[in-house]
């Protein structure tokens, strides 16, 4: 949001400083340009009120951009580490979507899908790292879909230790529960 607010107070400073400066000098335009060009997709998607702006590719390009931040429980700041939840929750609390934080609360959250109807950016829900305990402990997103099957981006504390991109595939697919779409 920070990015956002810069280039806007610029803005203003020049265009309010009276009529004598009715032209950005040339030097601050091109920084002006840098800045607006360099904006974050889901900020600006993030301030509409609808999220149907919001497209699977954007959300998924700000995720991939959390590749290999460590894995931290009960966090969810990229400066620090993600758990889980932490990581699906900032992704989408960043293009505006109120989402839980907790994995639990991810199985109330949005629209059940079957997996077969389930798209790039839906939430897996998964159990906790024991398949046959049948009590949620896991969240990630749907990364991609393809003639390989899904994989999912997710902040594994597994042996990536961090926000790595696996796929739905024997151990995950053991502890698979449900898809839900929020998009």
């Amino acid at each position: 949001m920070k990015k956002i607010i810069v280039p806007i107070l610029f803005f203003i400073l020049f265009t309010t400083t009276g009529k004598s400066q009715t032209i950005i000098p040339a030097q601050y335009q091109e920084v002006i340009k840098k800045l607006v060009a360099n904006l974050p997709k889901e900020v600006k998607d993030a301030d509409k009120s609808n999220h149907s702006g919001t497209s699977s590719t954007s959300l998924i390009d700000f995720a991939k951009s959390m590749l290999g931040i460590p894995y931290r429980y009960a966090t969810s700041n990229p400066k620090v580490g993600f758990d889980c939840s932490g990581f699906v929750s900032y992704v989408f609390s960043n293009f505006g979507f109120k989402v839980p934080r907790s994995s639990v609360e991810f199985s109330s959250t949005g629209k059940e899908v079957s997996l077969d109807n389930a798209k790039v950016g839906d939430v897996l829900i998964f159990t906790g790292s024991n398949p046959r305990v049948r009590r949620i402990g896991h969240v990630g997103i749907i990364y991609s879909i393809d003639g390989d099957g899904i994989k999912f981006i997710h902040a594994s504390s597994g042996k990536a230790h961090g926000v790595t991109i696996t796929s739905l595939d024997g151990y995950y697919k053991s502890r698979f529960i449900k898809a839900v779409t929020i998009l």
